[in-house]
């Protein structure tokens, strides 16, 4: 993965990035998809699918089952619109949906906040450790357990 520029999305711009992105790979954005996006994109910090389908939910005034939010949370990060935090089995809005990289998220042990960060040389290396140990990576996650710069 080489490196590059990108631009961060937010707000509306970050939900027509998705929107491009999805429709881009012949995937519709529908009203639930787009209902969901907006839940997800609106947490501060990762969010389950139960967290979702609360807060759509709330938004249609009728109950949104999680495993309905789970499909759609699994085409998300398919597609690159969304980031699976591992351990803690939440979800973060890719803030640049058109760019592709290795997760590498620090997470907070005390409040919880998580930050995306890309580093090619470390996923790169990470790549070819897998590799030069017979495994073919798809996709490597990598989580940083600690403390944030306001909790430590």
């Amino acid at each position: 993965m080489g490196s590059h520029a990108h631009h961060l999305h937010a707000g509306e711009s970050l939900r027509d990035a998705a929107k491009a992105q999805l429709t881009a790979e012949g995937e519709q954005w529908t009203d639930m998809r787009q209902a969901v996006f907006d839940a997800l994109a609106s947490f501060e910090r990762p969010a389950s699918a139960y967290d979702i389908a609360e807060a759509v939910s709330k938004a249609q005034g009728r109950r949104v089952a999680a495993n309905s939010v789970y499909r759609i949370l699994d085409l998300f990060v398919t597609s690159n619109l969304a980031m699976r935090v591992e351990s803690a089995n939440a979800y973060v809005a890719n803030a640049h949906p058109g760019c592709l990289h290795d997760c590498i998220f620090l997470i907070c042990d005390a409040c919880g906040q998580t930050t995306h960060i890309d580093n090619d040389r470390l996923a790169d290396g990470v790549r070819e450790a897998a590799e030069s140990a017979g495994f073919a990576p798809t996709r490597p996650v990598i989580e940083v357990r600690g403390k944030c710069g306001d909790c430590s």
